[in-house]
């Protein structure tokens, strides 16, 4: 299944630093304003150690691990709801991503304008939650005035859809997103073909400095709190570094750099795992001698479904699957000897597929 993010935030804050260190497309990174004036895509592998296991176990032809599609969305400003800045195009763009990604600076530089003109985290966020806000209540006025007729006649799907549309207007027009607005599935359905930008679950980024990134600093610390009132995850990382370390094609050298810095992980590789997260998303695994490779499904999914993700032909024609845990298959080395051993599950349509099951499916079309 396809999956995308969005990264968001206002000018200058690092958003295609982050972007060319995720993906390595080189998007134009430069100190003034709009400087990412198409929005440029990049596809990102979902790094997996249990990929390089399954590797040296099977020997495969080769590797496919799953990917996150990246959308840097150029600079947000105030006023972008009524088209300053180029605003009702980026915002266009923002519609059609699974996920928010919002860059947030958190370091002082004088070298790098702000176009506030100083730093302030929450500032940031301000501006970019009311200007989606903002665009969110456009459309949701838009509808009312649709539909009120017709309930108003009495119509009851109407009616009921009316009563949704309000309670969201006054939500948004209190500066709260829609995503904390608290809603049954059949009552967001009224909104559901609006596709509302605050709607959307987001992650935040705090970019901050060299000096910052173990142990963070008062920008950080009043990000995370302001988040934390909506349940939201901060990623901590300095955009720069994730470049320079994305430069390196050898994993040794790579490991080395981290080291210099006291880490064990790049900071992308964490922003990709709290993205997974974000959405409810797990991995499971086929394995072959043709090929070792990840799919990506949503949490709770049945083995039927996550067969779907393969071809549509095994989830209508599904008969069972044979699933085979990761530390069964290190332990006994083949499918072969995990059979033999009685540690390959035979599941049927009920089975709920946990992350890092290793599947094979039977189906009959």
């Amino acid at each position: 299944m396809g999956l995308k993010c969005g990264i968001v935030g206002l000018p200058n804050v690092g958003k295609s630093t982050l972007f060319n260190a995720l993906s390595n497309a080189k998007a134009e990174a430069a100190n003034f304003p709009f400087c990412t004036i198409e929005p440029n895509v990049g596809v990102v592998t979902v790094p997996d150690k249990r990929l390089n296991i399954l590797e040296k176990l099977v020997s495969p032809h080769r590797v496919l691990p799953t990917v996150i599609e990246f959308v840097d969305i150029a600079g947000l400003v105030k006023g972008a709801s009524q088209g300053e800045g180029l605003g009702n195009k980026f915002l266009a763009n923002i519609r059609e991503v699974d996920a928010i990604i919002h860059v947030i600076r958190c370091f002082d530089d004088d070298n790098i304008v702000h176009v506030a003109g100083g730093v302030d985290p929450l500032f940031d966020k301000e501006v970019i939650d009311t200007e989606l806000q903002l665009k969110d209540l456009e459309s949701v006025n838009k509808k009312i005035q649709r539909i009120e007729k017709i309930a108003k006649s009495g119509d009851p799907k109407s009616k009921k859809e009316l009563e949704t549309l309000l309670i969201f207007r006054k939500s948004l027009e209190d500066g709260l997103n829609a995503r904390a607005i608290s809603l049954d599935k059949e009552e967001l359905e009224a909104v559901r073909d609006l596709q509302l930008l605050t709607i959307k679950p987001v992650l935040y980024v705090a970019n901050v400095d060299e000096g910052s990134i173990l142990t963070g600093n008062a920008f950080v610390e009043k990000l995370t709190a302001k988040a934390a009132e909506e349940n939201a995850k901060v990623v901590v990382l300095c955009a720069a570094i994730e470049a320079q370390i994305a430069e390196f094609e050898d994993p040794e050298e790579k490991q080395l750099f981290l080291q210099e810095y006291g880490l064990d992980e790049s900071g992308l590789n964490k922003l990709i795992a709290a993205a997974y997260e974000l959405l409810d998303l797990i991995t499971y695994f086929t394995a072959g001698v043709q090929e070792v490779r990840a799919w990506t499904i949503k949490k709770g999914w049945k083995a039927p479904q996550a067969a779907g993700v393969i071809h549509t032909d095994f989830e209508r024609g599904f008969i069972k699957a044979e699933v085979i845990k990761l530390p069964d298959y290190e332990q006994y080395k083949t499918e072969g000897a995990c059979r033999e051993n009685g540690k390959i599950a035979i599941e049927g349509k009920e089975y709920v597929v946990k992350d890092g099951d290793i599947m094979h499916f039977r189906f009959n079309v």
